[in-house]
């Protein structure tokens, strides 16, 4: 990995519609799936964990979260470095709200895009993954 690569763990967050949740940065205007850069001392699980916990108040069981791959794409919010991100899925029933470094949160239907401008990793490879999974259910 090259020092251009930024590492992250992110979440598909799920609710009991099938809607996913895109989160977007203060100061940025790219929407993308919560979660956040993967300390030295920590499992992309543990980062995860951590990452939603300060932008969403949200705790997650780690158990629960399902492992979707690694995938990588351009960075949203540093131009010139790449993201590679541990990917996991969770299914959630509780209310959550932007904190931290989020400023909006938004619920869509994963067939579309909101509207929105997306994250490269989540319009090229995220939300088309679910899609497929979706489809082939």
């Amino acid at each position: 990995m090259s020092h251009s690569t930024i590492r992250i763990a992110a979440a598909v967050l799920i609710d009991k519609d099938g809607q996913t949740l895109l989160v977007r940065k203060r100061g940025t205007r790219a929407f993308m799936q919560p979660g956040g850069k993967i300390d030295a001392d920590e499992t992309p699980l543990q980062a995860l964990a951590r990452e939603l916990h300060e932008e969403l108040n949200l705790h997650i069981n780690p158990q629960e979260a399902v492992y979707l791959g690694q995938f990588s794409s351009r960075a949203a919010n540093e131009p010139g470095f790449m993201v590679q991100a541990d990917m996991y899925q969770l299914h959630i029933d509780v209310a959550v709200e932007p904190a931290a470094e989020i400023e909006e949160i938004c619920w869509i239907d994963p067939m579309g895009d909101g509207g929105l401008e997306l994250a490269p990793l989540t319009r090229e490879f995220i939300l088309p993954h679910y899609r497929a999974s979706l489809l082939s259910a």
